[in-house]
């Protein structure tokens, strides 16, 4: 079933909010994600999410990190356990930037937005048949999440 709802409730005049569902990226990162951009400026979360794509800095992974190696420099958020999530850091520019024009379309002032609210579960597990084997082959199931963000007017 489609996302219909947000998770937090923020309605108000000074608030703009985006959610894309079954986007096609993985749930742990898309939650550290989350995580990781809530009550940030939406500014440094483009610049931050641009530095992540193009491997400058990485995304620092404090649950879902079993068999993740560490990143030199130092600690982002308490771990030096961190990865590289492209397709993950693109839905999010996508979703922020979604959310952006919403917020300048109800006339908000884009310069002082901060992300209030992040959130994202599990989408719809997208069932694929891999043919290869002796008698039968494997079935998969993709992986994909529903996001959703929330911007308010507010200082820096």
């Amino acid at each position: 079933m489609v996302k219909k709802t947000y998770q937090e409730k923020l309605d108000g005049e000074k608030v703009a909010k985006a959610y894309s569902s079954n986007k096609r990226i993985s749930v742990k990162y898309a939650t550290e994600l989350c995580r990781e951009i809530r009550g940030r400026p939406v500014d440094k979360v483009e610049k931050y999410l641009n530095r992540v794509i193009n491997q400058e800095d990485f995304l620092p992974l404090r649950k879902y990190n079993r068999k993740v190696g560490h990143r030199k420099g130092e600690s982002k958020s308490g771990v030096k356990s961190g990865r590289f999530p492209k397709n993950a850091c693109t839905a999010f520019l996508e979703l922020v930037g979604s959310a952006k024009a919403n917020a300048d379309f109800k006339g908000l002032d884009t310069e002082n937005l901060l992300v209030a609210h992040a959130f994202a579960s599990m989408g719809f597990r997208r069932r694929s048949h891999q043919s290869k084997g002796r008698i039968a082959g494997r079935p998969h199931r993709r992986k994909s999440a529903h996001i959703e963000v929330i911007l308010r007017e507010g200082k820096k």
